[in-house]
């Protein structure tokens, strides 16, 4: 339950001030003895946790995943793959698995989606990073458009959609290789653009480091960078910064 969704409720009669003070009472987090599960995040943060499922074992996936659900009545969850995917569903038949992005995630469907950030990437083989940005955002309440395979090779697509990419609040600039994309985006709009490098690239590209070092040296103002393939990093990020647009 959520804090305005609980004074509401004491407002309106429907639970008691004492038990009111029961919930706040609580730990901020509950143990599980292999996980520590931050469960006042979102009060803190305006963002609940989100579960990193590479590399966990079986049952630890599947315990901190049920328990996020029935306390938050939805779970987002990034880097998993067909098979974990298949035991979760074998326990939350409603749970949605998208194998590009590697995210999976039961989701309220009366969700509202506000504000304006746009995805875009260098190419199409950067597409997978920028989903789990586009889904992420989206998951935490941001209306967001992409706009894939703008390249600077053919800088005349990315200027085509140059009316789209300026409206927004927020650009997410995916590219691997050299990395140009988020430099000369940055160059024409007047917003926030978090670069995102990728792993994508030949052998000089050192798994996304010559992108990462291209964007932390790029000339052009407002552009901040993520980690390699940091979809995820880029979304959170570019949801708050969508949050604060709307405020104003």
């Amino acid at each position: 339950m959520e804090t305005h969704e609980l004074l509401e409720k004491v407002k309106s009669g429907e639970i008691s001030v004492e038990e009111a003070e029961q919930f706040f009472k609580r730990e901020p987090f509950e143990e599980l003895g292999y996980a520590k599960l931050d469960t006042h995040r979102k009060i803190r943060s305006g963002f609940g946790e989100v579960i990193f499922c590479s590399h966990k074992s079986d049952e630890h996936l599947l315990s901190i995943f049920e328990k996020l659900y029935l306390r938050e009545g939805e779970v987002l969850g990034t880097r998993a793959d067909l098979r974990q995917y298949e035991l979760i569903r074998g326990h939350f038949p409603q749970t949605e698995y998208d194998p590009l992005s590697h995210i999976i995630k039961i989701e309220k469907k009366d969700k509202k989606r506000l504000g304006n950030i746009v995805v875009v990437t260098a190419g199409t083989a950067d597409i997978s990073v920028a989903e789990e940005a586009a889904q992420t955002a989206e998951f935490f309440g941001t209306h967001v458009e992409r706009i894939y395979d703008v390249g600077v090779s053919g800088i005349h697509r990315l200027l085509f959609q140059l009316e789209a990419i300026q409206s927004a609040n927020c650009i997410v600039a995916v590219a691997g290789m050299e990395g140009a994309l988020a430099s000369v985006i940055g160059g024409l709009v007047d917003k926030p653009v978090i670069a995102v490098p990728t792993s994508v690239g030949y052998g000089a590209n050192f798994h996304g480091l010559s992108a990462l070092l291209t964007m932390v040296n790029s000339c052009a103002n407002g552009v901040a960078v993520v980690n390699i393939d940091n979809g995820y990093g880029a979304g959170y990020l570019a949801t708050q910064i969508n949050r604060l647009a709307l405020r104003e």
